[in-house]
């Protein structure tokens, strides 16, 4: 037993060692995986150090910004109605849907889809306990959907006044979200978590402001276009259904939000975080 212990002591510090060799890359030089891994590893230990209460605040900010997405989501739905077919207007919506994910990112709000990987990173590499990532995920948690509540509640209120959209249009996209038996919502959203955590990580690879504007442009847009399901954003959409429509029940909600939440946290710990870290690992065992 106190052999596999110092085993796997010096398996660490060998993992340790080799992140410490990985030295940020020449200006015109792709970053290497060590390089991508040690800038996550820190980034999320710098994370959770700050204070509990600076990490609900910008949670909630993250919550709140998603909200233009939302907006303009609304707005092009109601505009192309009876103008284009229903469908066509779904898939066209992936051009607006990446800006509250670029505002968010840039500037630099915590969003759980994108932070999961992240935050996953200094667990892994036992920097960090697992009840201390399940807290954090809670306040992060907690602030992105009372933000999404926030921003929904004003956003129905104000679209009919503006005459930007109407609450016809608020229950379509609830019901086009919700309309899923809840295994696919459930497999949607994991591959949802994937793309969103493949996405903090070729963020971190990029080496200025427009590479990270096109990459989080792309793949947020998929996001869209395929219709997969993420949770902060179908919080919005599904939380402004259920306050405005009877299409949309309280159990219509919950069902949504568990299972987003579950599905992006499954696809972002296990195909990004999980993979991309036992990958590294291997490659240092040799």
């Amino acid at each position: 037993m106190e052999t596999t212990d110092q085993n796997k002591s010096e398996e660490q510090q060998n993992i340790d060692n080799e992140l410490k060799k990985s030295k940020t890359s020449e200006a015109d030089t792709a970053k290497s995986h060590g390089e991508i891994l040690k800038q996550q590893i820190i980034e999320g230990q710098e994370t959770y150090d700050k204070n509990p209460i600076s990490i609900l605040l910008s949670s909630l900010t993250a919550g709140l910004e998603i909200g233009f997405s939302y907006l303009l989501i609304c707005v092009m739905f109601y505009f192309l109605s009876g103008k284009v077919a229903e469908d066509t207007i779904i898939k066209s919506l992936s051009l607006v849907y990446p800006l509250g994910f670029i505002m968010i990112i840039l500037g630099q709000s915590i969003l759980f889809t994108e932070q999961t990987s992240l935050l996953t990173l200094p667990v892994l590499n036992k920097k960090r306990s697992l009840p201390s990532l399940l807290k954090l995920w809670g306040l992060v948690i907690a602030g992105n959907l009372l933000g999404g509540y926030l921003i929904a509640f004003l956003l129905v209120w104000l679209g009919p006044r503006l005459e930007i959209f109407d609450l016809k249009t608020v229950e379509k996209i609830a019901i086009h979200v919700t309309q899923y038996n809840n295994i696919v919502i459930l497999a949607s959203s994991i591959l949802a978590g994937w793309l969103m955590g493949l996405l903090s990580w070729l963020v971190a690879a990029s080496k200025d402001t427009l590479s990270r504007i096109v990459i989080i442009f792309m793949i947020t847009a998929v996001l869209a276009f395929t219709g997969l399901h993420h949770s902060i954003v179908g919080n919005v959409e599904v939380f402004a259904g259920l306050i405005t429509s009877s299409a949309i029940s309280f159990l219509d909600y919950i069902s949504f939000i568990a299972l987003a939440l579950l599905g992006n946290a499954l696809g972002g710990f296990v195909f990004v975080a999980l993979l991309k870290y036992r990958a590294f690992v291997y490659d240092v065992k040799g």
